[in-house]
């Protein structure tokens, strides 16, 4: 009982041998679909130099992720971690609504209300 000379998160290896457990990406993205049940669909923007003109190209990732309390919404600012596979191509789950986007009801009222403000 007084050998507890290794307290540190460790993996079991068959063969004997084990390795440090290893921590979960995270990152933060912007919701473009959330009409499946459980499931959004989260967009996230890097910029890349290219190559041969040195210019910064904009590349987009998607990624299915599991939100089971369904509370995320399209235009939400969301932070993802990687996880399990939950299903063929769902690998990440939400862990926080970082910031609320507006609906799109919003946007229309707001745009609605702006043209009938403007003209007299």
């Amino acid at each position: 009982m007084t050998d507890s000379a290794e307290s540190t998160s460790t993996v079991g290896d068959p063969a004997g041998k084990s390795t440090p457990a290893r921590r979960a990406k995270t990152i933060t993205g912007t919701v473009r679909s959330d009409k499946m049940q459980k499931t959004i669909i989260v967009d996230v923007v890097r910029l890349e130099k290219h190559r041969q003109y040195h210019k910064f190209v904009r590349r987009r990732t998607s990624y299915m992720v599991h939100d089971e309390k369904g509370e995320a919404r399209a235009g939400d600012v969301v932070r993802i971690s990687e996880t399990r596979p939950l299903s063929k191509r769902k690998r990440w789950r939400l862990i926080e609504i970082v910031r609320r986007g507006k609906s799109v009801e919003e946007a229309i009222s707001l745009e609605t209300a702006a043209s009938q403000g403007g003209e007299p």
